[in-house]
């Protein structure tokens, strides 16, 4: 199955990628990470990736659906792959399948945006060691004090509530309309991801027939 992964910042695809992963057999290809490795082993697309990157520019969407392409080709993903993080654009889904890159779902993790920004906005982490902590789930002790390492926990600006809201903004301007792309085709599925991982995992395995 080919599988591309849609949903807000914060919707826990990551979580469901590393899990869908493991039931389906399949490799998650995120873009940042292919893009890294390219350039580590120093592949020509990797070569030339990084002169953009090393001038702070963002890497064109053909060089990526390359470079995407190239990964692709490698045998663990003969029984398929699962895309995190692309396409995060329609000219990129265009290209992606001008590019011949075959689609069999497109599934969103649906989440409020209420949700994400508690979600998110409750996220904590110590500034020595990485620890986390949630406001909610995993608080942190009343000092603000890590236990583990003794550095001060902080809130990273990622985290704040007004950027939390810049990234939603800007996903809901350019990657929300994925899914009127893919729910043309017949291909997308939707499941809720506001109650809990194992419940979004079954609900994604049902909307995925498996």
């Amino acid at each position: 199955m080919n599988l591309i992964l849609l949903g807000a910042p914060g919707a826990g695809k990551g979580t469901q990628a590393e899990i869908l992963k493991e039931k389906l057999a399949i490799p998650t290809i995120s873009t940042g990470n292919i893009l890294r490795e390219a350039v580590k082993n120093e592949t020509p697309l990797g070569l030339e990736a990084k002169g953009y990157m090393e001038s702070g520019k963002l890497v064109p969407d053909a060089l990526v659906i390359s470079i995407i392409e190239e990964r692709l080709t490698k045998d663990d993903c003969k029984n398929g792959f699962i895309l995190d993080g692309f396409p995060r654009t329609i000219p990129q889904a265009e290209a992606l399948q001008e590019g011949g890159v075959r689609i069999d779902k497109a599934l969103e993790i649906a989440v409020s945006d209420d949700v994400i920004i508690a979600r998110l906005s409750g996220r904590r982490v110590c500034s020595g060691c990485g620890a986390p902590y949630h406001m909610i789930s995993c608080p942190p002790p009343a000092d603000n004090i890590c236990p583990k390492c003794g550095a001060e926990i902080i809130t990273r600006k990622d985290d704040l509530p007004e950027t939390i809201k810049h990234r939603l903004d800007v996903y809901h301007e350019q990657t929300e309309p994925l899914k009127g792309f893919y729910g043309d085709q017949g291909k997308l599925a939707v499941v809720n991801g506001e109650n809990g991982i194992e419940e979004t995992t079954r609900l994604a395995l049902e909307a995925l027939g498996v």
